[in-house]
């Protein structure tokens, strides 16, 4: 029996890179009949993008690989340092700006990671930014996602 897992993925604007963990991680689990085990979310660490969608090329991309894509963009608080078990960033500035945003103490850092981190050579690795980029931009930050989901999957799994 696995113990409930909570999960808070989080970029700069929580309508590119975070938005497509979230969704990607939500398939993966509900693939091996797991998403009851897990309650994953996703926010941004600035306030540029409250209740938009997630940007069209990170809805596109997710539509073509049959990924459900349901979040409108959020700003991370501080009762997410209490909520979840994991918080995943993105990239390194993204790590910087959740430990000064919610203020994180010692006791509250080890649940801050990169997510990139999961990966076997993944250590400091960071999922770069593909907002001024183009959609083959998405598509390898996609990649790069599904396979450092599908790592944190495995470690949750085989540790829980």
């Amino acid at each position: 029996m696995y113990q409930e897992k909570k999960i808070l993925f989080v970029c700069l604007g929580n309508i590119c890179r975070s938005p497509m963990a979230e969704a990607i991680f939500n398939k993966l689990a509900e693939d091996r009949s797991l998403h009851h085990v897990f309650k994953c979310t996703s926010a941004g660490t600035a306030g540029y993008h409250i209740g938009e969608l997630p940007d069209y090329r990170t809805r596109m991309v997710c539509e073509m690989n049959a990924v459900t894509l349901n979040h409108r963009g959020r700003k991370i608080g501080h009762d997410d340092l209490a909520e979840f078990d994991l918080i995943l960033a993105m990239d390194s500035s993204n790590v910087r700006d959740i430990i000064h945003l919610l203020k994180v103490k010692e006791e509250h850092s080890d649940k801050i990671r990169l997510l990139r981190s999961f990966e076997p050579d993944g250590e400091g690795k960071e999922v770069p930014d593909p907002y001024y980029g183009n959609l083959d931009d998405f598509k390898n930050v996609y990649e790069m996602l599904l396979k450092s989901c599908g790592h944190l999957l495995d470690e949750l799994t085989s540790t829980n």
